[in-house]
């Protein structure tokens, strides 16, 4: 080969290596924001309740999925100071109804994901203590154990759901795109974490107390509702039952006379078919135990899927389908396993949440780190099908982990408001995953949820 023809082959190789991606794949660009703005008109968030990436997306079979059947099994041993009673792995079939709730406090995750009620911050802050999520059965056992055997609570905890049990969601995760790193912005139970999808915070609230009733509407910090209100942006609060209105935690929501906006469910299913749901819709389940629908111990997963094919459904045969983002979500992991150690995050604010521990002990929490990981789906024709999201970008250029707070980073994007904590600012956004050209592909309904084993 001639000199000439050297440097030819040579300047076009550079060509193709420093050529830009095609279309807006790039996170937090101007073009992929435009895009965003152009193709996505409302969004609509379900968020369903206490459930694990591992736990319920365990038996999926889709490459690029971390989960037990593509990369398990998974092991916890009975014990976490005596090594003779053994070790029991995460195995296929879980149980429709989960009757031992598992431990879920700051506290309890604690000893799930570190081997202590009480580890040490500065340890975890430094790297020199990370997360080994060898805890989970340990915990069970010592929360249930004189009232169910051990084999029965370690199922309860580190067993998955198989493709056939959960159809809804295996169509889903089929035809739309599932996060593969996505974890609950606490790690605690429900309503703080509820909070931080609406607002980048629980204002130092640790676990459930009294500030998220809907009589004391406790919480004063800024929300995506005050957001949109204050912006001419619309909004609706749909719920299922009175017990969980999202939106009464905010006193604003009081004090701006927008309390009209939660509406029931069947106000969701009819604006959907009438083409006029607002700009943001936020669907709360019903919540928590028999009879419930958000998947939350001790009601049926398929009572779940059934409010998911629902809300799908009506989502995909509305006039407003091709301009519709649907997050499917959950709010934590709810105390079951999960392999993937969660990260350190930047704290919201400066506030802090002290919780004595089962053993006695307080423990202080800084609101620095993520909990578990949790399924997230992007549904909508603008979503790739079959598609595996492995972590993010944040606008300092930093790979990290989704969380909730990646919503609200995503979402002030397409409504123009600035982020409204330190935790939003820094996560991931996800608009870059809007595709430039819509699918025709996109399943009509979803297949019936099934009963099967009823409990354990």
């Amino acid at each position: 080969m001639n000199l000439s023809a050297l440097l030819g082959l040579l300047t076009f190789a550079a060509a193709v290596t420093a050529a830009p991606p095609k279309g807006p794949s790039r996170s937090h660009s101007s073009a992929s924001i435009s895009n965003l703005k152009n193709k996505i008109k409302n969004v609509v968030i379900l968020e369903m309740e206490n459930r694990s990436f591992d736990n319920l997306l365990g038996g999926q079979t889709l490459k690029g999925l971390e989960n037990p059947i593509n990369n398990g099994p998974f092991c916890n041993p009975y014990n976490l100071t005596d090594a003779s009673a053994g070790k029991v792995c995460s195995s296929a079939k879980d149980f429709d109804s989960i009757l031992d709730d598992p431990d879920h406090s700051v506290t309890g995750n604690n000893i799930e994901f570190y081997g202590s009620f009480a580890p040490s911050n500065a340890a975890i802050a430094s790297g020199k203590l990370t997360p080994t999520q060898q805890g989970f059965v340990h915990e069970q056992l010592r929360r249930y154990g004189d009232d169910v055997d051990k084999a029965a609570l370690a199922k309860q905890v580190l067993n998955y759901y198989t493709e056939d049990e959960v159809p809804v969601f295996t169509s889903l995760v089929q035809n739309y795109l599932t996060f593969n790193h996505w974890h609950s912005d606490h790690p605690g139970p429900t309503n703080p974490n509820r909070a931080f999808v609406l607002s980048g915070t629980s204002s130092g609230h640790g676990t459930n107390d009294e500030s998220f009733d809907s009589d004391t509407h406790g919480l004063t910090q800024r929300s995506i509702f005050q957001q949109l209100s204050e912006t001419n942006h619309t909004w609706k609060n749909y719920y299922t039952s009175t017990d969980m209105i999202d939106a009464y935690f905010f006193d604003w929501t009081f004090t701006s006379n927008n309390t009209d906006k939660a509406q029931p469910l069947k106000n969701f299913y009819a604006d959907a078919k009438a083409g006029t749901l607002p700009e943001f819709s936020f669907v709360d389940p019903s919540c928590c135990g028999v009879g419930t629908n958000s998947m939350h111990p001790t009601g049926l997963v398929s009572e779940g899927e059934t409010l998911i094919k629902n809300v799908y459904d009506a989502l995909r045969s509305s006039p407003q389908w091709n301009e519709t983002l649907f997050i499917l979500t959950f709010d934590e992991t709810g105390g079951f396993h999960d392999h993937v150690p969660p990260p350190l995050a930047a704290r919201p604010d400066n506030l802090t949440y002290t919780e004595t521990a089962p053993n006695g002990e307080n423990y202080t929490f800084s609101f620095d780190r993520l909990g578990g990981r949790i399924p997230t789906l992007l549904i909508s024709p603008w979503i790739a099908k079959g598609q595996v999201e492995q972590k993010g970008t944040n606008s300092e250029g930093k790979v990290v982990s989704y969380s909730a707070s990646s919503i609200l980073r995503t979402l002030g994007y397409l409504w123009d408001f600035k982020p409204f904590t330190p935790r939003v600012e820094t996560s991931a956004s996800f608009e870059h995953l809007i595709q430039k050209k819509a699918r025709t592909d996109t399943p009509v309904a979803l297949p019936e949820p099934v009963a099967f084993k009823a409990k354990v």
